[in-house]
């Protein structure tokens, strides 16, 4: 009986599925012991309601371990971060950030630490879990960057009560003048969502297409994911360049007519690594506690939940993906453009960006 107890006791831990080899059952329940100790795990991230609602409940009933969550714009945690720790603070365990942000300040800026090496439960590291045949680790050295997801991705949203799916079967459709005034963006003067979508627009459309849009079209920028997403239900702006899945999704139970555009005649179809790509802070205050929350978040369980309150496609092999809407799931056979790719996220979509940047100044 005390045996079973014990065998009870440490399964009781774990997530269903985080199966542990026996050199290392004694590791990780060192590691879970001292994250209790810790008392929290603090983690940056995008305000989205997955997090709020989903994640840390879950998490949180699984391990007893609170997490603290950061929401916010990317680039403005990073800011509140480099400020922090000019002043000696270190807040923040783990990152849950955009590839901008990612790969050219945490990872650019050497604020995170190798994560590959944190990683010991077979539930996670385990190729064969894996659509890549391993746990992809997205940055140079392959150590410090995970990407978990990779889904086709919807080139804008449109209200389809006001804007017939017909009417947009090409980019260029946009620049119907009957739609001057009626498009959404994030602010793409800024570094995020809205100029990374006219970086892409200009690379593959050209310098005309994208001045014609974000100039002659008059599109209006926010910076407040929600209203961009409030003003596609109402119809105000009934096309929406930036809008956000988990944004969209309650609208649309609502019965708002909304839908996702993922094919145009004249771009290539897109699959990216929204919404999140993981990593660790160096000098982070909750180091175990950390530990075990990225091993949750890349588990089965935790990605799936993840996943099914955004409505993406992850990378493990593992999870039912009979839940997604109709063309998420990137096909085998299909060459897609990768908008999160390293190399295009470094340079690419840095040096059409600030092309575009010298456009809105210059108008």
């Amino acid at each position: 009986m005390k045996r079973a107890w014990m065998v009870l006791f440490v399964l009781g831990w774990c997530a269903p599925g985080l199966a542990q080899t026996k050199g290392s059952d004694k590791e990780w329940q060192e590691i879970l012991n001292a994250a209790k100790k810790e008392g929290k795990v603090v983690v940056a991230g995008s305000p989205d309601p997955v997090m709020r609602n989903e994640v840390i409940p879950k998490f949180t009933a699984r391990y007893g371990i609170p997490i603290e969550f950061i929401a916010g714009r990317s680039s403005q945690i990073v800011s509140r971060v480099q400020t922090e720790r000019s002043a000696g603070i270190f807040n923040v365990d783990v990152y849950l950030s955009g590839p901008d942000t990612t790969a050219n300040t945490l990872y650019g800026e050497k604020l995170i630490d190798p994560l590959k090496p944190l990683l010991i439960l077979p539930e996670v590291v385990d190729g064969a879990k894996w659509k890549q045949g391993k746990l992809w680790f997205i940055d140079p050295e392959e150590r410090y960057v995970v990407r978990a997801f990779s889904s086709v991705a919807s080139l804008f949203f449109i209200n389809a009560d006001v804007v017939k799916p017909e009417e947009m079967r090409a980019a260029k459709d946009l620049l119907n003048p009957k739609w001057k005034g009626k498009i959404s963006a994030e602010d793409p003067s800024t570094i995020g969502a809205g100029s990374n979508q006219a970086a892409r627009f200009y690379f593959e459309l050209g310098e005309d297409f994208v001045r014609k849009l974000y100039i002659d079209q008059q599109p209006v920028p926010t910076r407040d994911r929600r209203q961009m997403t409030d003003w596609l239900a109402r119809g105000t702006q009934p096309i929406c360049l930036d809008c956000r899945e988990d944004d969209v999704r309650p609208l649309e139970k609502e019965g708002f007519k909304l839908m996702e555009i993922f094919e145009l005649s004249d771009m290539s179809s897109t699959i990216n690594g929204s919404p999140w790509l993981l990593t660790v802070a160096n000098r982070r205050p909750n180091p175990n506690a950390a530990r075990v929350f990225v091993h949750w978040i890349l588990s089965k369980e935790g990605l799936e939940i993840y996943a099914r309150g955004y409505g993406t496609a992850t990378l493990r092999k593992d999870i039912d993906e009979s839940y997604l809407k109709p063309g998420i799931v990137p096909k085998v056979n299909v060459k897609y453009f990768d908008d999160t790719d390293w190399k295009w996220v470094i340079t690419g979509r840095k040096e059409y960006r600030e092309k575009f940047w010298k456009i809105l100044k210059s108008r």
